[in-house]
């Protein structure tokens, strides 16, 4: 178990007067590996992992994003208005009561996931996902069965925010805590690229149903396909998960191989004692991934998720139109991400994201002011511009925020801290520009929104430790040979000079 956080300050006198005794405390607190704490990684099983994790986070924005791109339909269907801005307004609403949910999702399964295990937690609240959304795709119209349907809907909006409060701490976890040292931001990487793939997905599925389909048909009954499909995708994630091993850093909690949920109780991880310390002992942490996640959500939300909708409803562009070119973006983006996940590797997380923060800061207004010109050309260029500062950090987070915790409190506090901020400024985003928009009469709200956020990222990540290349806080190392495990097992003994 981790040694206390914050330890008395020790007078150098002191030292200088005892040295063998506070050498032997020394040796007692920080004890040298062993070849048996080292663990080396099986590649497959890495792989295995990562496509595991991925699947469920594509399944999660799957979800969000096609909520999102139908939200104008979703809003006729459930909430008969005769003013448009109204309608959208209530279904961005009912968009954001997900989020509302969230963090209580993250303070339940996040602890449970540290006391039984990851696995078990991830395959959960991959089933509570599937269904919600399912769900959703059977829930009758307005004019079927009256205020009935908006309450449905707002239901199995409720369950899939709050299975969603444990999925992307505990995949970012997983993933991490699987990866070699070395390649984590790299293998990270790919949880964010799932969370592309949902998007594409959603959006592709989206434009395939309006171009086939007549408006009346997306009205009446097409709407309704994209939800449906959860279903089986959700099947197949659920295989996945759980043909899984649980984390080898889990397993080593207790410095052997031992069960799961044994190794939990040695640490006396239960979901009330787990909290407490959240809050208590890891607040300085708590603050700082939740600045992180803040920023990083915003500038999120406003592209992936919020833009289709900016574009057809503010500035009058077709919605296939605008889709096709988020989506041509999102590919581009899916095509460099790893190499974003490599260089984070390579260079650090700090540089990686303090890129994508200073790119939100510096070309929001460019970008936004191109978009507003609406040329295709224009439009393109200004998303380009914005999906290349998001692909930094998207490369990169889900590598840098599992690190900020220790391993017997990652999945919680990560969880916790990842929620609210997503609660609060992630799904909230669509709703309070489009507010500020009628509020200011301006269709430049999203870039100023977006420089704010980039504002906080900016010293949010000047506040960070780098990470990159080193054990995760509370695990032994993670190496991808056994000529790795011998080298950093030697690298403590100096040797003798003659």
């Amino acid at each position: 178990m981790a040694a206390p956080d914050n330890e008395e300050s020790v007078d150098p006198a002191a030292v200088r007067r005892h040295r063998m005794l506070f050498r032997a405390i020394e040796k007692r607190r920080h004890p040298k590996l062993r070849r048996s704490d080292i663990t080396v990684t099986d590649e497959a099983a890495v792989k295995r992992a990562t496509k595991a994790a991925a699947l469920g986070n594509a399944m999660e924005w799957y979800d969000f994003g096609i909520y999102s791109y139908l939200a104008s339909t979703i809003g006729k269907v459930f909430f008969p208005s005769g003013n448009d801005t109204a309608q959208l307004l209530s279904s961005f609403a009912t968009f954001a009561v997900a989020f509302l949910v969230r963090p209580l999702g993250g303070m339940v399964f996040g602890p449970l996931g540290d006391k039984v295990g990851r696995k078990r937690i991830l395959s959960l609240t991959m089933i509570m996902m599937a269904v919600g959304t399912f769900a959703i795709g059977l829930v009758p119209s307005h004019a079927v069965i009256g205020l009935w349907a908006p309450a449905l809907l707002i239901f199995f909006r409720l369950v899939q925010g709050f299975s969603t409060g444990g999925e992307y701490g505990g995949a970012s976890t997983f993933i991490a805590e699987y990866a070699p040292d070395k390649r984590r931001g790299y293998f990270g990487s790919f949880l964010e690229l799932g969370t592309l793939a949902g998007y594409v997905g959603a959006s592709g599925l989206v434009v395939v149903l309006n171009s086939l389909l007549s408006a009346d048909q997306m009205l009446q009954w097409g709407w309704r396909i994209p939800f449906l499909v959860a279903a089986p995708l959700g099947l197949i994630g659920l295989y996945l998960r759980l043909k899984l091993d649980e984390t080898p850093a889990f397993q080593k909690l207790e410095g052997g191989q031992v069960k799961a949920s044994e190794a939990a109780e040695a640490v006396e991880t239960s979901a009330t004692g787990d909290l407490g310390r959240i809050f208590t002992r890891y607040w300085r942490p708590l603050l700082l991934c939740l600045a992180l996640v803040a920023a990083y959500n915003i500038t999120d939300y406003m592209l992936l998720s919020y833009m289709p909708t900016y574009l057809s409803d503010e500035l009058g562009y077709g919605t296939n139109h605008g889709l096709l070119i988020l989506l041509i973006v999102m590919v581009l983006q899916m095509c460099v991400i790893n190499q974003v996940g490599r260089l984070s590797d390579r260079f650090g997380r700090k540089p990686l994201l303090m890129t994508g923060m200073l790119g939100f800061l510096v070309l929001s207004l460019p970008s936004f002011l191109l978009i507003r010109q609406g040329s295709v050309v224009l439009i393109t260029l200004g998303l380009l511009m914005l999906g290349l500062s998001l692909v930094t950090m998207l490369g990169t987070m889900s590598a840098a925020l599992p690190a900020i915790f220790p391993t017997h409190v990652r999945y919680g506090s990560l969880s916790v801290a990842y929620n609210l901020a997503t609660s609060v400024f992630g799904g909230t985003t669509p709703l309070v520009i489009t507010a500020l928009i009628s509020t200011f009469d301006t269709t430049l709200m999203p870039a100023y929104y977006a420089t704010g956020a980039a504002v906080i990222g900016v010293i949010a990540v000047l506040c960070m430790r780098e990470t990159a290349n080193k054990p995760l806080a509370g695990s032994p190392p993670s190496v991808e040979t056994e000529a790795e495990a011998t080298e950093l097992v030697e690298a403590q003994a100096p040797r003798p000079k003659f």
